[in-house]
């Protein structure tokens, strides 16, 4: 730990600062429904929309900033995402119709996430990291996105407060205006060329004639469906069912915190056993999480303990997901691969936060949502389970040459 920390502890620090504010921030969205579907008289359906069409536009961006990145290094990909996300977060405080929040926290938060979050920074650690930490090091920096989560949430809520809901997103907006000066700690740079270097169609059509990528890619599918009905509709439902709101802004704000152990545990643990074996595992957790959550009669303190749960599962996929597609197909592509990857979480993520909002108001339910999320769990968790940890031909020829 203090070897990796002494080379490359800088990278890390600025990575873990960068998705702290990128996904801190994002995880509080949820909180801006309410207020703002008062105001304007919309049902839940119109504020679920732009936020999955956020999610939608995050994934199908991720692939191309993952593949600028890749090719020219992250810092100009993270420096243009941190400039439109602040925009986007302050024509979003400016919204009054359906039309501009889902331009404003759809299209500009959903792209400037993609140049801010998981895959391009992760792709930042995987290249910074010796190949027997590099687990760690992805574990590390998700667990600090999963603090900004835990710490955003209740100065969102108090600014929300203080301020209203518009004004929120503006001072939000600044927050985010930080990643700017953060991008010259990543001293990320594309990898020198040895040999024969590996074309971006290539490294596409190495990938998808891996049965392997295409099980992660569909396994993170759910991982996206479920995080995104959670984090958007959680706190509406607990209001359903006769608790306070701050109840549901609690239980967000403990899922960020327990996803700092969950995350990091998973990346300590990634690099001692199968990642797939550990990714079946957590899908099946998440399936016994949610059924108990819905059996037992809901709470204050079941919707605590669900909370810190499922924050221990929340983000735990993510180095694991990332650092097994390291391991199959190496780092010189990974955040485009990655990237690919997380297109199918944010695929899921769109249906996630949209079908939450459509079901309840045809419904006034979501039940059907939470039977869903269970079915999916245990789809995923069947997913993972084949995935074998092994480079693929192009990689152990280049280790046996060395």
């Amino acid at each position: 730990m203090t070897s990796m920390w002494r080379t490359c502890g800088w990278v890390l620090v600025g990575s873990a600062l960068i998705l702290a504010l990128s996904l801190g921030i994002r995880h509080g969205f949820g909180l801006f429904l309410a207020p703002m579907s008062a105001e304007f008289g919309w049902g839940r359906e119109t504020f679920a929309f732009a936020i999955a069409l956020q999610n939608l536009i995050w994934g199908l961006a991720q692939p191309f900033t993952g593949a600028l990145a890749d090719r020219f290094g992250a810092a100009k990909v993270v420096l243009i995402g941190g400039v439109l996300y602040a925009l986007g977060l302050v024509f979003m405080g400016m919204s009054d119709s359906a039309l501009t929040l889902s331009l404003s926290a759809g299209l500009l938060i959903g792209i400037g996430l993609s140049g801010t979050s998981f895959s391009v920074i992760l792709g930042v650690v995987g290249r910074a990291v010796p190949p027997e930490k590099r687990s760690m090091g992805m574990g590390i920096a998700s667990a600090a996105g999963s603090f900004g989560q835990f710490a955003m949430l209740p100065g969102t809520l108090g600014l929300i407060g203080w301020l209203g809901w518009s004004a929120a997103l503006l001072v939000l907006g600044l927050l985010v205006a930080l990643i700017v000066p953060l991008v010259t700690m990543l001293k990320d740079k594309p990898l020198p060329v040895l040999g024969h270097e590996q074309s971006l169609g290539e490294a596409l059509r190495e990938a998808c004639s891996h049965s392997g990528f295409w099980l992660l890619a569909f396994g993170f599918f759910v991982c996206g469906f479920q995080v995104v009905f959670i984090g958007v509709h959680l706190p509406a439902y607990l209001v359903d069912q006769h608790l306070p709101a701050t109840v549901g802004t609690t239980v967000l704000a403990l899922i960020g915190l327990f996803n700092i152990f969950g995350t990091y545990t998973a990346g300590w643990l990634g690099g001692r056993m199968s990642k797939p074996r550990l990714l079946t595992a957590l899908y099946l957790l998440r399936a016994v999480v949610i059924v108990l959550f819905l059996w037992a009669p809901v709470t204050t303190t079941t919707a605590y303990l669900f909370g810190m749960t499922m924050g221990f599962l929340w983000l735990s996929t993510v180095p694991l997901t990332n650092g097994t597609v390291a391991t199959l197909f190496g780092v010189r592509n990974l955040s485009m691969l990655g990237g690919i990857v997380f297109l199918f979480h944010q695929l899921g993520a769109f249906l996630g936060g949209w079908l939450g909002g459509v079901v309840y108001d045809r419904t006034g339910s979501y039940d059907l949502i939470w039977q869903i999320a269970i079915a999916l769990s245990l789809m995923a968790a069947a997913l993972n389970w084949p995935v074998r940890e092994q480079p693929v031909a192009r990689l152990q020829s280049q280790l046996s040459a060395a």
